[in-house]
């Protein structure tokens, strides 16, 4: 028998031992079209909702990815915060929530509120929400900029070293800019206080 003849016979076997283990895969992520799904705490109370047009459940890891996520952060029965996102990812049995890809989140009562950033990442067991790469807040006084932060439960912004902090001007007279080791953003008292350990505090002013 020569070698094409043993190799048409041995193909049909390869193809099979090939089989088992895509079906298996197949069977392990389920794809869902038009996902909405809410999370509720053990009290009853929503939590927060995710909408996506495409995600894919993992059920080996419990895993669940989305493309172009929509997710309402609730305060009580009311919406308290929206976040966009090119992608995330829902694991842990639903504890971890990981948002990635122009991450940008509107608060409900401040309109002209904008949080950006390339990474969101919740703990659910914890009140914080940490925010990394490119971070970036932005309202119609001022803007905050820093590689890291962290937005806490009562709507304080906490920017890490190295921090930029720049009041914008209508009159264009001038731009007043600090730079400092950390900075504190309250969103709702909409002021702004800076610490730093080893540095001062710098602080230009442009005309």
């Amino acid at each position: 028998m020569n070698k094409i003849n043993k190799l048409f016979i041995l193909c049909p076997f390869l193809i099979l031992g090939c089989m088992p283990k895509s079906i298996e895969e197949f069977k392990n992520i389920q794809r869902i079209d038009s996902l909405k799904m809410n999370i509720y705490t053990n009290g009853g109370e929503i939590l927060y909702s995710i909408t996506s047009p495409y995600s894919s459940y993992d059920n080996t890891s419990n895993t669940f990815k989305s493309n172009k996520t929509k997710i309402n952060l609730f305060n009580g029965q009311k919406v308290k915060y929206i976040i966009n996102s090119d992608k995330s990812q829902l694991s842990k049995k639903n504890k971890l929530l990981e948002l990635t890809g122009n991450v940008e989140i509107k608060s409900k009562q401040e309109e002209y509120d904008k949080l950006n950033s390339e990474r969101f990442i919740w703990d659910i067991n914890k009140t914080t929400y940490t925010l990394l790469g490119k971070v970036k807040f932005e309202n119609n006084d001022v803007i905050l900029s820093s590689d890291k932060a962290i937005l806490n439960s009562d709507n304080v912004i906490e920017f890490f070293n190295p921090v930029k902090y720049l009041i914008k001007n209508d009159n264009k007279d001038g731009i007043y800019e600090i730079n400092s080791e950390n900075a504190f953003y309250d969103i709702n008292s909409k002021t702004v206080s800076f610490s730093s350990k080893d540095k001062r505090v710098r602080s230009k002013i442009y005309f």
